[in-house]
């Protein structure tokens, strides 16, 4: 889908923000969007749950961490973060991951047809600090270990096959994936203050054991051309990965990452901006960054989790902030699609859609206590764009 290099229109509420900046292959002007103008409209008042939702969209809790998971025996795990969804005949599976150290890992809960909770189980243990991860096309889950020479384990979502550590796609504080079927690689974020955005190419596509790690080389701009080249030593010691290739382009703070129609997106949390790779042309811009906002609030800070939908809107977790997660659509309007009240200790993970696209899962991390052990995890249901 084409998108403009930099957000030129922004709501946050009742209000709206214009973004500065070039927009991209000469597109015209577009006019500050009026308020209400984002695709769901205004959130109404806090829910029996504390969340601010569009007209027409309504909430439950799935999961307490420390607490059983309703309708199971399994006690679900402290700190939810990074997630996905995945078919499951008629139902399908969530997955989220635990962002604790030691014995971190991740968990899933099983789904009917019709919605109901049949199972909860881990599917990952023993690790540390798994924060988010990444779908594969051969339906793996991806958690990855926010930890200096972490690794990338791959999962089973059903739980029946043993997770298995993959030390091919690097060491380094590893935050997000994302696979791209049409160039067969996987892109990885590192949260870093001096991060590196990262590939990893398999020998063989739908095997992860063994390929070549890659870093983007580019300019010190917000926008240009990209190359890509292999990392010497991916296990990162006694030379980080970041340090490795010279000219590899530095991020501050990488967080969601999530692959659409040739295109990557990730987020930097320590400068508050979405990245936008196309993969067709090998060029880099923004689509968004707080600062550009020239007039009202920022309508998106503590950018954290990414994933998109099928009408090619972008959710957009925040770590803090308001604690919303917010919509970036491909018209280039960026708005708040749902806010929790009082919980403003936590930050928002985790966001997944299920297969059919009516239903977005998500969790609070830390919850009304602001610690590790009071996360939320959520079902949001209503009328998504498709």
């Amino acid at each position: 889908m084409e998108r403009r290099t930099l957000l030129r229109a922004a709501v946050l509420g009742g209000s709206s923000a214009a973004l500065g900046g070039t927009l991209w292959r000469g597109a015209a002007y577009a006019a500050p969007a009026q308020p209400g103008a984002g695709p769901y409209g205004t959130l109404g008042a806090p829910d029996a749950n504390g969340i601010r939702l569009p007209s027409g969209f309504t909430s439950r809790v799935i999961a307490r961490s420390g607490q059983t998971v309703p309708g199971t025996s399994y006690t679900w795990h402290n700190a939810p973060d990074g997630g996905a969804c995945y078919a499951d005949g008629s139902g399908w599976i969530y997955v989220s991951n635990s962002e604790i150290s030691p014995n971190g890992g991740a968990s899933a809960v099983k789904f009917s047809s019709t919605g109901t909770i049949t199972s909860a189980y881990r599917i990952l243990s023993g690790t540390r600090t798994n924060c988010a991860g990444g779908k594969t096309p051969w339906n793996t889950w991806l958690s990855c270990e926010e930890v200096s020479l972490g690794y990338v384990y791959e999962t089973d979502p059903w739980g029946v096959k043993a997770a298995v550590q993959r030390p091919a796609m690097g060491r380094f504080k590893h935050e997000a994936a994302a696979a791209d079927p049409v160039r067969k690689v996987v892109y990885l974020t590192e949260d870093e203050t001096n991060g590196r955005f990262y590939r990893f190419v398999p020998t063989t596509w739908g095997d992860l054991s063994s390929g070549t790690l890659q870093v983007m080389v580019a300019g010190t701009a917000t926008s240009g051309s990209f190359t890509w080249v292999n990392v010497p030593d991916p296990d990162g010691s006694p030379t980080t990965t970041r340090t490795q290739v010279s000219g590899s382009k530095s991020f501050n703070g990488g967080e969601g990452c999530h692959y659409a129609d040739d295109t990557v997106w990730f987020t930097t949390k320590g400068d508050n901006r979405v990245w936008q790779l196309d993969l067709t042309t090998h060029t880099y811009q923004l689509a968004y960054d707080d600062s550009l906002v020239t007039s009202g609030t920022a309508p998106l800070t503590g950018v954290d989790n990414i994933t998109g939908s099928a009408s090619g809107d972008l959710f957009v977790a925040e770590d803090g902030g308001n604690m919303e997660i917010c919509v970036i659509t491909p018209d280039d309007v960026v708005a708040p699609f749902l806010r929790i009240d009082g919980q403003s200790a936590s930050e928002i993970t985790g966001p997944a859609f299920s297969p059919d696209g009516t239903r977005l899962y998500f969790s609070s991390q830390r919850g009304t206590s602001g610690s590790s052990s009071g996360g939320i995890t959520y079902e949001v249901r209503g009328p998504f764009r498709v």
